[in-house]
């Protein structure tokens, strides 16, 4: 039976969107669904322990999140202007894809001044889309010292949802403990749950950890407008596979162990280098891989993933990965029982 995107819709109230991370990272709710047998388990998510054994190997997102978003002023008028950097087109030129906030207000042409002492300008160059620009940023210093004022001028760029202003707290806290290459505008949020002394208990069991990089766009999280799922279109991602996590899982293949993507950012990053006998292939460029239902799996047997929202691609792939069915009967518990949603919200995790 073909799967139209209403398929997808469930009542979220808005209470259950996480506004903040728990207090601790290894300590948020988790719900353990069994694929096989359909049962629902809750727990919590320093409990991922008990499912892994030695030889088992988890697949990490290590993107690092950027502080994306800045605020300035508009040349003569000074009104204030909220931009968020999506991607770097040229380091040489200092070109970058934005959105801009308010759009209507930004033209071709106009300058726009960043820091109190306006240490950063940039001149809008071209519209791409209704509230998308490229700017041109006018520094002449050296690449490093230009980086370090985009790092100490930006915030971090927590998700819409999230209607209070970025501190101190979420420089820290959305941001995985394991990340490393920055080029995300957004968190890996399944990441974000484990703790160092997770991981230490893991390692200590002879669990392995293993590394893909996927940076995250805000493609990620666009509602699909259209009712036949099929037609929407992924925004591209840059991914990078190693040949070292392509050997490692690939002998995880060959032995039958478990293994589990950590988010569906690192889930769309190995099925997007999958080898003809379905063993995982080093990997680096672009994938706009959509996975949604049927979807056959060759690479992970297990997901750790946060809930997600109404008619999103991210619940597709779940859909994709658990069946439909337990997948919406899961979500529905998950409302009554009060799991936290989205980006800060509480973990799954599906066998």
């Amino acid at each position: 039976m073909k799967m139209k995107t209403s398929d997808f819709d469930f009542k979220l109230p808005e209470k259950l969107l996480a506004e903040r991370p728990a207090n601790y990272r290894d300590e948020a709710r988790l719900m353990v669904i069994d694929r096989k047998s359909g049962k629902i388990e809750h727990k919590l998510f320093k409990d991922l322990i008990d499912y892994f054994n030695e030889d088992d190997v988890l697949i990490m997102n290590n993107t690092r999140v950027f502080p994306a978003r800045l605020f300035g002023n508009k040349e003569k008028t000074g009104a204030k202007i909220e931009v968020f950097l999506l991607r770097e087109l040229d380091p040489e030129t200092r070109l970058w894809d934005v959105l801009v906030d308010p759009a209507r207000k930004i033209r071709i042409g106009n300058k726009l001044f960043f820091g109190d002492n306006e240490e950063l300008v940039a001149e809008v160059v071209d519209n791409t889309t209704s509230r998308g620009r490229t700017l041109r940023f006018l520094f002449d210093g050296k690449y490093d010292e230009f980086r370090n004022i985009l790092q100490n001028l930006g915030t971090t760029p927590l998700p819409k949802y999230i209607k209070r202003e970025a501190d101190e707290e979420d420089a820290e806290r959305y941001q995985t403990i394991y990340a490393k290459i920055e080029g995300a505008v957004a968190a890996p949020t399944a990441g974000l749950h484990f703790s160092k002394h997770l991981m230490k208990r893991l390692e200590i069991k002879g669990v392995d950890f293993t590394e893909v990089t996927l940076h995250i766009g805000l493609g990620t999280f666009a509602p699909v407008e259209v009712e036949d799922l099929t037609k929407h279109k992924m925004e591209s991602e840059r991914a990078i596979i190693p040949q070292a996590t392509a050997d490692r899982v690939n002998r995880a293949i060959d032995e039958k162990k478990r293994i589990c993507a950590i988010g569906t950012t690192t889930m769309r990053a190995v099925e997007s280098a999958v080898s003809a006998n379905g063993y995982l292939n080093p990997f680096e460029g672009w994938t706009n891989k959509y996975i949604h239902p049927p979807y056959d799996f060759s690479i992970a047997n297990c997901m750790v993933t946060n809930f997600h929202t109404p008619r999103s691609t991210l619940l597709m792939m779940i859909a994709a990965f658990a069946g439909h069915e337990l997948i919406m009967k899961a979500y529905k518990e998950a409302v009554k029982e009060e799991y936290k949603f989205y980006s800060y919200g509480d973990a799954m995790l599906i066998i």
